[in-house]
């Protein structure tokens, strides 16, 4: 069971932090972690193996295109990486935000994690690479499918490649987000990840702790975390949030707070609170 969440409120210094005794919302840790079952490790494994198989048929068909070139590769690279923070981020607030777990198709193939991992931050340490990184491959698949069926080697253009290579390296980013996920709670990380965490070359453990401060509702980018900052900055999520309660009604992280302090958070969110400071950049 986790944390109160008065008390988890508390120590991010919310400011919020006025929690109704109806609006102690938990979920139980061993209940949700339950929910790992077989057939969510088959879907894990088939999508390793087909979205493996669907990269090196795009790179078969990158190669045999006339137009590719070495020299665009790097550029390529970061393009892909920004693409794969940006994703990181979209999915993680969309899981993180709306629905429950019995959400037709996404309660329990996704948002089931993602409530999991509030609960207990440091489970995700304890998974194997498959439960680890199964799912992100298997956002991956369609994209490969996708530009193996744009690039038509015959006919490419340099762009047409450029495209294709930059996809190629947001999957590839996207498949090992959870791994740097991972990484970012892992109490000793191998020594190379330490060096590329102090760098900020992927998510650091500072940088993403400030998701873990309730309400939970910043810094969602989990590749590197580059682009947490220009979001918030433009308050792309925020404008997205209050678009779709407008439209639907729907309360943000309804599920995970309660309602009532989910209104609230929604009510200060809205307010544009000051940014707060980034102790990775201290």
């Amino acid at each position: 069971m986790g944390l109160d969440l008065r008390e988890r409120a508390a120590d991010s210094g919310w400011p919020g932090a006025r929690v109704a005794e109806s609006d102690d919302q938990r979920h139980d840790a061993a209940e949700l972690e339950a929910g790992y079952t077989r057939t969510h490790r088959r879907y894990e494994l088939g999508s390793i193996a087909a979205t493996t198989a669907a990269c090196t048929w795009l790179v078969t068909r990158i190669a045999a295109s006339a137009p590719v070139s070495g020299w665009w590769m790097p550029l390529a690279a970061l393009v892909g990486l920004l693409l794969a923070d940006f994703m990181s981020g979209f999915v993680h607030w969309a899981f993180d935000t709306w629905g429950d777990i019995d959400t037709p198709v996404f309660g329990r193939l996704a948002i089931r994690t993602f409530r999991h991992h509030h609960v207990d931050k440091t489970a995700i340490t304890r998974h194997d690479f498959v439960e680890t990184n199964g799912h992100n491959f298997g956002l991956g698949f369609p994209f490969m499918i996708g530009t193996s069926l744009y690039l038509r080697p015959e006919s490419a253009t340099l762009f047409d490649v450029f495209v294709a290579e930059s996809l190629l390296m947001m999957v590839v980013f996207s498949a090992v987000t959870s791994q740097i996920h991972k990484w970012a709670h892992t109490a000793e990380p191998p020594r190379f990840v330490k060096l590329l965490q102090r760098a900020r070359l992927v998510l650091s453990p500072e940088h993403h702790e400030l998701h873990h401060g309730a309400p939970y509702n910043r810094n969602y980018c989990i590749t590197v975390g580059w682009l947490n900052g220009p979001l918030r900055t433009v308050r792309f999520f925020e404008t997205l949030e209050w678009i779709i309660s407008a439209v639907t009604g729907a309360v943000p992280r309804e599920d995970d707070l309660g309602k009532d302090t989910a209104i609230e958070v929604a009510r200060e969110t809205a307010a544009e609170p000051e940014p707060e400071p980034d102790p990775a950049r201290d």
